[in-house]
C-alpha cells in the first residue's frame, strides 16, 4: 500500500497498525450499538415532511448502528416523493441509475417475469442471501447510502435480515486481524463480467470487501452469493472468507429481523441485509429501493 492510502492514517481503528485508536473505538462502538429491533425504530408522521425531532432520532440512530427503521403514517401511498424527499433531507442525493431502475432511479421491487428483469432474483419471490447492494458496481460508483420504503407487503415472508457492517468489521478483527488484512485486499472478491445474449452489459468488477472512504469511514462491498463469484486464491482469502460466512450466519446481539409494513421504510449507510422468500396476496408486494452514493449526512 502506498503512502496516501487511508488506512494508514493517524488514529486510524482501520489501519492494522493503530492498536489503541481501534481499540477505543470498538469500545465506544460496542458501548453504543443497539441490541434490538425496537431500538432502530422511529415512528413518524410524513416522511416527505420530517419534524425536526424526527430528523434527529432518524439521524441518531444512524449515527449508531448505520441504519434506522421509520414507521410512517403514509400507509400504501405510492408516491415516489416519499423516498425522494426522506433521502434527500439526510444529504441523499446522488441516485445510482442501476440497471433495472425506473426512470427516476429509484427502483420498484415487485415480482416482474419481463425480459429485463426475470433473471433478477430481487424481482422475485425468491430469499436473497447476505448482500450490501452495487457490490458489482465500478469502485468509483460504490453504494455509501440505501433506502427501501414499503408501499405493500406480502402477504407472507419478505421479511429483512440486518447487520451494521461495523460491527462484522469487529467479529472478524476480534478473531484475527489477518482476516481483515485479506478482505481489504484490492483483488479480493470479483464479480464476473454479465452477458446477455452474449453481449457484454457490465464487465467484470474486482476489489475488496473492507474498504476505507476519505473521509475515514469504513465501506464494506459483499455478497453471500454462491455461483458467478470468484475469490482471491491463496490460504489468506479462503479462511478469511470463511470467519466472515460464520459471522454472517451465527447469531449475535447485533443481527436484527425486520418486516417493512405499508409506510416503512429503512434508511442505512448500506448495511449488509437479506430477505426471505415470500408469497404475494391479492395485492402484489411493492418496495421502492433507492441507491445512493452518498453517505448519510452527519453519520
Amino acid at each position: 500500500m502506498n503512502s496516501k492510502d487511508l488506512t494508514h492514517m493517524v488514529n486510524s481503528p482501520f489501519d492494522l497498525d493503530q492498536h489503541d485508536a481501534y481499540r477505543r473505538w470498538r469500545e465506544q462502538k460496542l458501548a453504543t450499538a443497539p441490541t434490538n429491533l425496537d431500538a432502530l425504530i422511529v415512528e413518524i408522521g410524513d416522511p416527505r415532511r420530517l419534524t425536526p425531532a424526527e430528523h434527529g432520532a432518524i439521524l441518531e440512530r444512524c449515527r449508531l448502528a448505520n441504519m434506522a427503521v421509520y414507521a410512517s403514517a403514509t400507509g400504501d401511498d405510492p408516491d415516489k416523493a416519499i423516498p425522494a424527499k426522506l433521502g434527500a433531507d439526510f444529504g441523499l442525493t446522488r441516485l445510482d441509475h442501476n440497471r433495472g431502475a425506473d426512470e427516476d432511479a429509484i427502483t420498484s421491487l415487485r415480482v416482474q417475469t419481463d425480459a429485463g428483469h426475470r433473471d433478477y432474483i430481487p424481482y422475485s419471490n425468491r430469499p436473497i442471501a447476505w448482500h450490501t447492494d452495487g457490490y458489482y458496481n465500478s469502485s468509483d460508483r460504490q453504494i455509501h447510502g440505501l433506502l427501501l420504503h414499503c408501499v405493500h407487503p406480502a402477504q407472507e415472508g419478505g421479511k429483512n435480515a440486518l447487520l451494521d457492517h461495523e460491527i462484522v468489521y469487529i467479529l472478524v478483527r476480534d478473531r484475527d486481524p489477518e482476516f481483515v488484512r485479506a478482505l481489504m485486499h484490492p483483488e479480493c472478491m470479483t464479480i464476473p463480467a454479465h452477458r446477455i445474449d452474449g453481449e457484454e452489459v457490465r464487465p467484470e468488477r474486482t476489489g475488496p470487501v473492507f474498504s476505507v472512504r476519505p473521509d475515514g469511514r469504513l465501506h464494506m462491498r459483499y455478497t453471500n452469493r454462491g455461483r458467478n463469484i470468484a475469490w482471491r486464491s491463496d490460504p489468506a482469502t479462503a479462511h478469511a472468507v470463511a470467519c466472515l460466512k460464520e459471522v454472517l450466519h451465527e447469531a449475535s446481539p447485533w443481527h436484527f429481523q425486520a418486516r417493512l409494513e405499508s409506510g416503512w421504510g429503512l434508511i442505512s449507510n448500506n448495511v449488509l441485509h437479506t430477505r426471505t422468500g415470500f408469497t404475494d396476496g391479492p395485492v402484489p408486494r411493492l418496495l421502492y429501493r433507492a441507491r445512493y452514493y452518498d453517505r448519510i449526512a452527519g453519520s
